[in-house]
C-alpha cells in the first residue's frame, strides 16, 4: 500500500511543481533560447549575451529564459534569470514563483514559502503563488498551507480552492481532512486527480463504499485509468465482493493504460481469488509478486506470510508451514502474534494426523510456545494457557498430566492479580475445572480436589461443581 501512495504522490507533486506560462511559447526570443538550451553549446553563456541585452527590460522573457533553464536543470543560469527579471521589474510575480522554485528543489520550505508569499503580495489574484506556497508550507504547517489557500478563496471566490486544500491534507497524510474537502467539490468540475487522491484518501482510512462510488464514477470518464482500477479492485476485495474485484483487477493488469504494476497489485489479485475460492490462480499471483521489487525486506516477509496463510486456506499445512518459516526467518522482528500462529499452524496440522505423526506436530507447537516464554514473559499467562491446550490435545485422556504443570503456571498467574478481567475468569474457571475433574476422577485426591474448588469459588461463588465438590467428605 505505501509503495501505491509514494507513487500517486509523486505524480501529483510533479503536477504542482509546473508553472504555466502559456504567453511565452509565442515568443520568438523564448523558443530560440530554448533550442539553445537544449543543445547544451560549450559557448552558452556567449551565445546567451545577445538574448539578454535585447530582453534586459522585459521581465517576462527573462523570468521565461530562467524558467527554460530550470527545466534544463540548470539552476545556477536559472536563478541568474531570475534575478535579472526582477532587476527590470522587481514586482514581477513570476520571478518570484521561480526563485520559490529554485529554493524548492534545493529543499529549503521556508525560503521558497517566502518567495511565494512575495510573489502573491505582487499579484493576489494569481492562484500559483498561493498553490506552490501551500504545496512547500504544509510540511512546515498544514493549517498555515491551508490559511494561504483561504486567503485564495477570498480572492478568487469561484477557484476551486477546496481541491487544493484536498491535495495538500492527502500529500500530508490528512486523510480524513483531504475526503471532507474534497466532498466540498462539486464532483463533476473534479480534475482527474482530485478523484485519484479522494478516492485513495477513502482506502486509506477504510470508507471503501464512498471510495468506490468515486472510483466507478471516475472510470466512467476515463475507464482505462489504472489508479482508478486498482483502488476498486483494493476496495472490493477489503468488502469482501471478490468477483467485482476481479472484474477490476482484470481492468488494471489487461486493459489499463501505463498501469505499473506492483507486489501489492499481484497480493490483492490473490487475496480477491482466495476469496472466491480459486486458491491456486490465488498461490500463482502470490509466486508472482515475490517476483517484484521490494524497496525492503519486511513487504517481502509479508508477502511470504500472506502465501502461507493461502496455503492455510487450502489445508495444504507441509507448504503453509514451510512458508511461515521462511516469513520469521525474513521479517526483521517478529512479533508474539507471529509465533503463536506458527504454532497454531501445528496445532491444526495436528488434527489432520494420526498416532505418532500427531503427536510430533504437536510437540513442535508446544516447543514454539515453551521458545516464547524467554521472550514473552509479560505474557506468561497467554502461554502458559495455549501450552495447557496442546497438552490436553496429546493427552486427551488426562491420564499422563501433561496439562497440569501449564494449568497450575496459570493458575498462579491469573490468581495474584489484584484485578480480573472477564478472560481472566473465564480462564482461571477452565484451568480450576481440569483440576477438580483430574483430583476426582484422574488421580483421586479429595484435598487437593478441594483446593482447587476454593479458588473457583472466588471468582463465581455459585459455581455448582465447586459447591459440589466442597461438601465432600
Amino acid at each position: 500500500m505505501k509503495m501505491i501512495k509514494h507513487v500517486i504522490m509523486g505524480v501529483v507533486l510533479a503536477g504542482f511543481s509546473t508553472t504555466a506560462m502559456a504567453q511565452d511559447g509565442t515568443k520568438a526570443d523564448i523558443d530560440a533560447v530554448k533550442k539553445i538550451i537544449s543543445s547544451k553549446p560549450a559557448d552558452l553563456d556567449d551565445q546567451m549575451k545577445a538574448f539578454y541585452k535585447k530582453n534586459k527590460k522585459n521581465a517576462e522573457n527573462l523570468t521565461a529564459f530562467g524558467r527554460a533553464f530550470y527545466e534544463a536543470k540548470d539552476t545556477a543560469n536559472a536563478s541568474i534569470y531570475a534575478d535579472h527579471a526582477l532587476k527590470a521589474n522587481k514586482n514581477f510575480a513570476p520571478a518570484y514563483i521561480l526563485k520559490g522554485d529554485l529554493r524548492a528543489l534545493a529543499d529549503d520550505g521556508g525560503g521558497a514559502a517566502s518567495f511565494y508569499d512575495q510573489a502573491i503580495y505582487f499579484d493576489p489574484k494569481n492562484p500559483e503563488g498561493y498553490r506552490k506556497y501551500a504545496s512547500v508550507y504544509r510540511k512546515i504547517s498544514p493549517q498555515g498551507a491551508i490559511a494561504k489557500l483561504n486567503d485564495l478563496r477570498a480572492q478568487l471566490p469561484d477557484y476551486p480552492v477546496d481541491a487544493i486544500i484536498g491535495h495538500i491534507n492527502y500529500i500530508s497524510n490528512n486523510f480524513d481532512e483531504a475526503i471532507a474537502a474534497y466532498e466540498k467539490v462539486d464532483r463533476n468540475k473534479m480534475e482527474k486527480m482530485d478523484m485519484i487522491e479522494y478516492t485513495t484518501s477513502c482506502y486509506f482510512t477504510q470508507k471503501y463504499d464512498k471510495g468506490l462510488d468515486m472510483a466507478t464514477f471516475g472510470l466512467q470518464k476515463e475507464p482505462r485509468n489504472s489508479t482508478l482500477n486498482r483502488m476498486a479492485m483494493f476496495c472490493n476485495t477489503e468488502k469482501g465482493d471478490f468477483e467485482k474485484a476481479l472484474d477490476y483487477a482484470d481492468r488494471l493488469f489487461n486493459k489499463s493504460d501505463s498501469a505499473n504494476i506492483s507486489y501489492m497489485d499481484y497480493v490483492y489479485y490473490g487475496n480477491a481469488l482466495n476469496g472466491a475460492k480459486r486458491h491456486d490462480e490465488a498461490i500463482s499471483m502470490f509466486q508472482k509478486a515475490l517476483d517484484q521489487e521490494f524497496d525492503n525486506k519486511d513487504k517481502r516477509a509479508g508477502v511470504i506470510q500472506t502465501l502461507a496463510n493461502a496455503y492455510k486456506g487450502m489445508e495444504d499445512y507441509p507448504n503453509a508451514l514451510k512458508y511461515y518459516e521462511q516469513y520469521l526467518n525474513e521479517v526483521s522482528k517478529a512479533s508474539a502474534s507471529d509465533y503463536h500462529s506458527f504454532a497454531q499452524l501445528y496445532v491444526k496440522q495436528s488434527n489432520t494426523l494420526a498416532g505418532d505423526a500427531k503427536i510430533e506436530a504437536l510437540k513442535k507447537a508446544d516447543g514454539i510456545y515453551e521458545n516464547m516464554q524467554s521472550k514473552y514473559a509479560d505474557i506468561d499467562d497467554f502461554i502458559a494457557f495455549q501450552r495447557a491446550h496442546v497438552g490436553l490435545f496429546m493427552d486427551p485422556d488426562f491420564k499422563q498430566g501433561l496439562a497440569n504443570q501449564h494449568y497450575q503456571k496459570l493458575i498462579e498467574v491469573l490468581n495474584a492479580k489484584a484485578e480480573k478481567e472477564a478472560a481472566d475468569k473465564k480462564k482461571l474457571t477452565e484451568a480450576c475445572g481440569y483440576f477438580i475433574n483430574y483430583y476426582i476422577h484422574i488421580a483421586p485426591n479429595t484435598p487437593k480436589a478441594k483446593e482447587y474448588a476454593a479458588i473457583l469459588l472466588t471468582i463465581d461463588p455459585e459455581n455448582e461443581a465447586a459447591n459440589a465438590v466442597m461438601q465432600l467428605k
